[in-house]
């Protein structure tokens, strides 16, 4: 079965998807990263869908889903690379992704993530989708 790989990093966990994704891998998805939150103690997640070209209305409810149960389990969620086609998409389907924030590369996502874990969110840093 294929399976989008997750790297932990300190008490963060980054995933890149660099594959299309379909409904299925987007479920399995689901259930890696959340029991990956569990078993690693990860306190925040960085989702990295820069290679993605599109996200219909089911991913994008998944990235949702992932972020609220991410919380749930006391972490943050970050997502980065968003292209401008992508963020247009989820806006014209209405889908603002609640619980999500959003930064433009891996970099400033990181950065986001750890600001989070340690209070130290700026006023004028990148914002919740």
């Amino acid at each position: 079965m294929e399976r989008i790989p997750i790297l932990k990093m300190g008490s963060l966990l980054l995933v890149t998807i660099q594959v299309d994704m379909h409904d299925q891998l987007a479920l399995t998805l689901q259930d890696d990263l959340t029991t990956r939150i569990v078993r690693d103690r990860a306190r925040g997640v960085l989702i990295d869908i820069s290679a993605l070209d599109i996200v219909d209305s089911f991913i994008g409810r998944m990235l949702g889903n992932i972020a609220g149960m991410a919380r749930i389990l006391d972490a943050e969620t970050v997502v980065v690379g968003m292209r401008p086609s992508v963020a247009i998409t989820l806006v014209e389907l209405g889908l603002s992704l609640p619980g999500i924030r959003t930064a433009l590369n891996v970099d400033l996502g990181m950065e986001l993530l750890r600001a989070e874990l340690t209070g130290d969110i700026a006023s004028n840093g990148p914002q919740e989708a």
